[in-house]
């Protein structure tokens, strides 16, 4: 029987809940190759208009412990800057990840990820994607700081 893991990742920003979520959640297939390249290698639409129900695909870089993966958007409130995506890619039978970013009392914003993975073969797997996951929140937080009119 597959084993199931989870993690729960917590991000404080100084960048606000809206804009981080955008760039973060919907123009990530996009920043990615350019921003961590060794995380995503370059990423391509395969259906929807980027609501529920689209799908991307992904290859992934030497940072991610798997070679492709597919992330379908399950569920998206833009106004709330939440989302539920259901993620496949190699060793993993399932993965779904919870994203919400609430606004913070400074003006920034913290950002709550939720995963849960079935059929992960090692926990270590699990650590990397975590690690990335967290990369992936800095490298835009420094994006967009660097680039205040980016993503208003």
């Amino acid at each position: 029987m597959a084993s199931t893991n989870s993690w729960t990742l917590e991000l404080e920003s100084k960048v606000s809940a809206p804009r981080k979520f955008r760039a973060c959640v919907m123009d990530w297939h996009t920043l990615a190759p350019k921003l961590a390249p060794h995380v995503i290698d370059n990423a391509h639409h395969v259906e929807g208009d980027g609501g529920i129900g689209t799908v991307r695909h992904y290859n992934c870089g030497s940072a991610v412990p798997f070679n492709t993966m597919k992330k379908k958007v399950e569920f998206l409130d833009m106004d709330k800057c939440e989302c539920k995506y259901a993620i496949e890619c190699d060793s993993v039978e399932t993965s779904t990840w919870n994203i919400k970013m609430k606004p913070a009392a400074n003006g920034g914003s913290v950002a709550k990820v939720e995963c849960t993975s079935k059929g992960v073969q090692a926990n270590d797997m699990m650590l990397k994607a975590k690690e990335s996951a967290a990369e992936m929140f800095k490298s835009v937080e420094a994006y967009l700081i660097a680039n205040p009119n980016a993503y208003n």
